[in-house]
């Protein structure tokens, strides 16, 4: 490296910078992951200001013209549930997941739907030749004339080359791959991904191209780069799943223009992904009958409720310190729920090996769960099965309550859809809804009363 030039010392996992070379992070606690990168800010500052960017006048909000046509359809209803309706022009859209877990097949039939929809789009991909591109679009029936695509890892290339083609919708596969010629570290680099989506941000943003960002993820599940990445960007989107199964969820966690709480589900197939309509017929479809341990109850994804079904298993242990092995559930919150069993209902817990699924892969995180949890505990410890058609719900408190929940009557109408038609909801919730069809409605105040109504 130049001595001339200046550099730095710069932490791989965060971001951090130092001008001398640490062997840990004080930032992130890393350790052996700083390497050294020319000091190239403020050079880019000036590139900056020489771009025009900061010649922008302040104007009042209720002068702002916007179009009638504010959002983008892509035709995948999944898809543009979770992205709040559909794509914002000029939003950027950063989405990451396991590798192989469809991320590069999701956004080529999105952009398909597009393209069905008279959008001219760009796929510009830093790890696949055009050729490999058109083999993969094969296989998934693509053939518009309005999805162009382009194999490129250079970043000015790409914005010279949107400037040229002028697309609606712009899709980086991935923003790993993209190299700034200004810096001297190698693509994929915390500085090489910071100044790259910068400037995706910055095109985004003038010229009104949605754009998309795929992202590949660290061994902890996060999106690899630095941490700024995801404050820059309008939404971040994981794609979630067990490469082993068929069933892929993708979910929000940070959307500017809509829900972060709205899923949308996906099923594998040989020629591409497949959204799923009803997922709560999926989940349930395998279901064992009068099987101890084993409860279904209903949960919020944004606006939609799904049924899930929660599988517990209490056995004795083997070892001096009980097991919990928890899956798709806060670790943390069932052993709170354990703890007020053995308090209050006199099930002798903390001898036991406790292991909790919930069935099809998906994650479930709110208290209204809680209730059910309990249930599927309790059903395994008695070895008793919960009554056929049977849903639970409600949120347990430490004192042995069942506390009221929200969006109950859009669960109980799901419940009643997929033929369940008695369900124990919070005895407070119950006095606030009118009564649905056929679906028996009993009200439960403590968690004592729930396992004696259902045991």
């Amino acid at each position: 490296m130049n001595k001339s030039l200046k550099t730095v010392f710069c932490c791989q996992a965060c971001g951090y910078q130092t001008p001398k070379w640490m062997g840990k992070c004080p930032d992130c606690g890393q350790w052996q992951t700083f390497v050294e990168e020319a000091d190239k800010s403020k050079t880019v500052q000036r590139a900056v200001r020489g771009r025009g960017i900061c010649k922008q006048e302040p104007v009042p909000i209720n002068m702002v013209q916007v179009d009638d046509e504010e959002r983008i359809l892509s035709g995948i209803k999944e898809f543009d549930r979770v992205l709040g309706g559909g794509l914002v022009f000029g939003s950027v859209v950063l989405i990451g997941g396991d590798p192989g877990i469809g991320k590069s097949t999701l956004m080529l039939q999105a952009l398909n739907g597009f393209a069905g929809l008279n959008r001219r789009v760009l796929y510009v991909s830093g790890e696949e030749s055009v050729r490999q591109l058109m083999i993969r679009s094969k296989r998934l029936s693509i053939t518009s004339s309005d999805l162009l695509v382009v194999s490129e890892v250079d970043i000015e290339a790409v914005i010279a080359m949107v400037e040229s083609v002028k697309p609606d919708v712009l899709v980086i596969d991935s923003i790993q791959t993209m190299l700034n010629t200004d810096l001297s570290s190698a693509p994929g680099s915390v500085s090489q991904v910071r100044e790259s989506t910068m400037r995706l941000m910055f095109m985004a943003k003038k010229t009104g191209v949605a754009t998309f960002l795929v992202g590949h993820v660290t061994k902890d599940g996060a999106i690899a780069g630095p941490r700024l990445m995801e404050h820059m960007v309008d939404t971040v989107l994981y794609f979630e799943g067990d490469s082993n199964h068929v069933f892929r969820i993708l979910r929000a966690v940070k959307n500017r223009y809509g829900s972060t709480n709205e899923i949308g589900v996906f099923e594998m197939k040989k020629d591409g992904l497949d959204e799923v309509a009803n997922p709560s017929a999926v989940f349930l479809s395998e279901r064992p009958e009068n099987a101890p341990g084993s409860i279904v109850t209903a949960s919020m994804e944004g606006t939609r409720p799904i049924l899930v079904e929660l599988q517990a298993l209490a056995s004795d242990t083997n070892f001096g310190t009980p097991r919990r092995t928890i899956l798709g559930l806060d670790s943390n919150r069932v052993a709170l729920l354990v703890a007020v069993m053995e308090r209050k209902l006199g099930m002798h817990l903390m001898n036991r090996d406790i292991f909790m699924n919930v069935a099809g892969g998906v994650k479930v995180d709110e208290p209204a769960i809680d209730m059910g949890i309990i249930a599927a505990i309790a059903s395994s410890f008695l070895d008793k099965p919960v009554r056929k058609g049977s849903l639970v719900l409600g949120e347990a408190g430490l004192t042995g309550e069942v506390r009221a929940i929200s969006h109950i009557e859009a669960r109980i109408a799901e419940a009643k859809k997929m033929g369940f038609l008695r369900c124990l909801v919070p005895e407070s919730s119950l006095k606030r809804m009118s009564k649905i069809g056929d679906v028996e409605l009993m009200g439960i105040k403590t968690v004592s009363e729930t396992v004696n109504l259902l045991f």
